[in-house]
């Protein structure tokens, strides 16, 4: 019997469990996946938004603020880079600049501090490879850019570390709930395909599908449209392009096409935005990378689109009135929702997470353990090291001079951390997240083989067993040599 079963190991689901595992709690994490930060999370534009778009009053616009003001101290104290690199919003219509006066406006009312508004010479002073149909531009200096994978994954290890249980490949079937006859309370009975799960509360991060775990327990129902959004990610050479993120005017769609720096050096244009039926669908399209094409193209001038070294498409919970889901189901008590989180999801997460644990702080009348961890220390990376600590590591522990991933100079001692740490990695994928083997100009055509060696050795999986993801994702299917095989 669980205290708290959170479901799902995305990043609001992450920030929840580590803001539970401050007290004395029994808390299990749901994941139908193989890892952390495998849904909706694992694809994004990597922005930490400063809170001018949303409505104002709206739970958007409250936990975005919050969660920027918090990004700091929390990249901090879990390692992870976060800089506040500021955002651009640009005006290429004169008779649309009343629009940005209207953004800052909502700005100003949401809590956002330090924004102006820009004329055309000092945007373009800013930013010399705006479109030079450039009339003037909103400057938020407190937006920033942070790795999505690095966050959600130390926000899920620190949890781990605290004591959260997280149970992976475990998918919700259905719910049952009874009263206990001990303490006269709802009692929630999880039904899986790894068996039943009890707990006296249930928290609902369940992305994309949060609307269809909702639905099995309310009359009042709810609907998450999977809104997809193709991205282009250009080589580290580019990343200078721009220094800012920058954004066009928003729509109803959303923020809009953005042209924005990596925290990792490269640079990334994206979202479009696609409403589709399938919650699974992350494949790009011809269309979908066209219309991001003319549209980044518009704001930005000389994007250097030959550069582009992958593309990709992440899915957004888009919930049918725009905005967060968030609070006990009036007919379903004991029920949890963090539904509807799509941008600015990865930025509110963080105060997601300090609202749902401190409502169950209330809720079950607890404080804070006095062994409680909140730090953590990020993997272990020797491109940040001088030259005399980096040979005086490479001394200590040769496995940090073998390069395995080389478009990235990622080291096999950086790969068996990743593999070794809590909640550590067990695919490909999982080893690309952590420690970006695999993320650069070649895409793993050249890595691959040795970190599926890594893997075989450190875990003990047989080569067929190994998968870029997960699931059905093999890379092996058989030997074609070796005993029993003709050579």
């Amino acid at each position: 019997m669980y205290d708290v079963v959170v479901i799902g190991a995305g990043v609001t689901g992450s920030a929840v469990a580590r803001e539970l595992s401050r007290y004395p709690l029994n808390v299990c994490v749901l994941e139908k996946a193989e890892d952390v930060c495998c849904g909706t999370s694992k694809a994004n534009s990597a922005i930490v938004h400063a809170g001018f778009d949303a409505a104002e009053g709206s739970l958007m616009a409250r936990f975005n603020v919050r969660g920027n003001e918090m990004m700091g101290q929390l990249a901090e104290d879990l390692d992870i880079p976060f800089r506040r690199n500021g955002a651009m919003v640009v005006c290429i219509h004169k008779e649309a600049l009343g629009g940005l006066q209207e953004l800052y406006d909502r700005g100003i009312a949401n809590g956002v501090k330090e924004l102006r508004i820009l004329n055309r010479e000092e945007a373009l002073e800013m930013e010399p490879n705006l479109s030079e149909n450039t009339q003037g531009a909103l400057y938020a200096p407190t937006s920033g850019i942070i790795c999505p994978f690095m966050l959600n994954i130390a926000m899920a290890e620190n949890a781990a570390v605290n004591g959260v249980e997280f149970r992976f490949n475990t998918k919700v079937r259905s719910f049952e709930s009874h009263i206990c006859e001990k303490c006269g309370e709802p009692v929630w009975t999880i039904h899986t395909n790894n068996g039943d799960v009890q707990t006296r509360y249930v928290v609902n991060a369940a992305g994309v599908y949060a609307d269809e775990l909702h639905n099995m327990v309310s009359a009042d129902k709810i609907h998450i449209t999977a809104r997809r959004g193709d991205y282009c990610l250009l080589d580290h050479e580019c990343g200078d392009h721009v220094k800012h993120t920058i954004f066009p005017q928003p729509t109803k769609l959303g923020k809009g096409v953005l042209v924005s720096p990596t925290i990792h050096g490269n640079l990334i244009v994206g979202p479009t935005a696609v409403d589709i039926e399938n919650k699974e669908g992350t494949n790009t399209t011809a269309a979908g990378i066209a219309d991001l094409i003319e549209k980044s193209t518009s704001h930005v001038r000389n994007l250097p689109l030959r550069s582009v070294i992958t593309s990709f498409a992440g899915l957004r919970a888009h919930e049918d009135h725009h905005e967060f889901i968030i609070g006990e189901v009036k007919d379903a008590p004991h029920f949890f929702d963090c539904a509807g989180i799509e941008s600015p999801g990865l930025t509110s997460s963080p105060a997601i997470g300090e609202y749902v644990g401190g409502w169950f702080k209330e809720r079950f009348g607890v404080e804070q353990k006095e062994d409680w961890i909140g730090t953590r220390k990020g993997i272990t990376d020797p491109k940040t090291m001088s030259f005399e600590e980096r040979a005086a590591l490479i001394k200590e522990k040769p496995a940090f001079g073998r390069i395995i991933c080389r478009c990235e100079s990622v080291s096999e001692g950086e790969i068996l951390e990743a593999i070794h740490r809590p909640l550590g990695a067990k695919s490909l994928d999982g080893v690309k997240r952590r420690v970006r083997a695999g993320m650069g100009r070649c895409q793993a055509g050249f890595c691959s083989p040795r970190v599926m060696e890594i893997l075989h050795n450190e875990l003990g999986l047989d080569y067929e067993e190994i998968t870029k993801s997960g699931g059905h994702s093999n890379l092996v299917f058989e030997k074609t040599k070796g005993e029993g095989r003709e050579s």
